[in-house]
């Protein structure tokens, strides 16, 4: 069904959108810091497991082959969320992927996940908002239920990070993973996404970015990821604050009445921060960060899938979820699960 015969769809009534379905999927390739710093080494560049997990929080992260894209990632996370959700690929009228690290230039990752499917003709197209991509795309779908343009949409956060990684970096190098999260969002009675915001500051673009392109058949620029680690670190601590004290005053509700916090998980400092700014207890905070490292537009869905499935998350309980990456970008959503 096409995303214009869906538009007389939705009942008056049913202008909200709530998560049917969470799925998850990580490439099979464990690297632990051990490992990663000897093959560094072996590169003359010295790091250590210490080191990391001092600085970061991070264990351990997952690489994806070199044959595995974000488009296959992402079509596995996908029909993990189809199934929780009890639907199949074509009750689907809306595809949005949040990557940074597409399979091609184009067409875009969710056209190539809607193939991979085997479905044809709902919308599909990708988001780029780096690591507060699932976020955005999240509310972007979450809007178009709204709206009655959709019933049931497909947001997933796909990415191979390891493509982008310069190895002579060990700032930045250790920090990445490649993986891909997914939700099933659909049309709902009764609210499941209570409020959410997104802000961006194009005044910050340097501080994290790949400042390369493609023309003429060769790279133009430098094709690996850049970043300042202290300027993202001070940005990322106010701003995730701020976005989710406004999200509260949109819903009308305070911090303790927040189950789960789940933030783009990037570094366990940045994420222990916010949640002491919003007096949360430490066991209200999902971490993934130590076994995942930042998967960015991926970290969220996966960070969400694995509190699902293991029980943590219930229906009912209240959940926020919070972006932070380049661009600069930011923005946070407050959900009943």
């Amino acid at each position: 069904m096409s995303l214009t015969e869906n538009a007389i769809a939705p009942s008056i009534a049913k202008r909200f959108a709530r998560i049917a379905g969470t799925g998850s999927h990580l490439p099979p390739r464990r690297l632990s810091n051990a490992e990663l710093a000897a093959q560094l080494a072996e590169r003359g560049v010295e790091t250590s497991d210490e080191w990391i997990v001092e600085r970061t929080g991070i264990r351990a992260r997952h690489f994806a082959d070199e044959h595995t894209t974000a488009s296959d990632l992402g079509t596995i996370a996908a029909r993990h969320a189809l199934e929780a959700a009890g639907c199949s690929a074509a009750d689907i009228d809306l595809i949005i992927v949040a990557t940074s690290t597409p399979d091609m230039v184009f067409p875009s990752t969710a056209c190539l996940v809607q193939r991979k499917l085997g479905v044809h003709g709902c919308a599909a197209f990708d988001l780029q908002a780096v690591c507060s991509g699932f976020v955005y795309a999240l509310s972007v779908a979450d809007s178009m239920i709204r709206a009655g343009t959709a019933r049931r949409a497909l947001v997933i956060g796909a990415e191979v990070f390891s493509r982008i990684l310069d190895f002579d970096d060990r700032g930045t190098c250790v920090l990445f993973g490649d993986g891909a999260g997914a939700v099933v969002l659909e049309a709902s009675d009764t609210p499941g996404i209570v409020a959410c915001e997104m802000h961006a500051d194009g005044r910050h673009v340097d501080i994290l970015c790949v400042p390369g392109t493609v023309a003429g058949g060769k790279v133009l620029g430098d094709p690996f990821l850049k970043m300042d680690g202290q300027a993202v670190f001070k940005l990322a601590v106010g701003v995730l604050e701020n976005v989710a004290q406004s999200v509260l005053a949109k819903a009308g509700r305070q911090c303790s009445d927040i189950d789960w916090l789940i933030p783009h998980q990037a570094n366990i400092r940045i994420m222990q921060s916010t949640a002491r700014k919003l007096k949360l207890a430490a066991d209200r905070l999902v971490v993934t960060v130590d076994e995942h490292g930042n998967t960015s537009a991926a970290s969220i869905p996966l960070a969400l899938d694995q509190a699902v499935r293991d029980g943590r998350i219930r229906r009912g309980d209240c959940v926020m979820l919070e972006g932070v990456g380049g661009g600069f970008t930011w923005g946070a959503i407050l959900l009943d699960y």
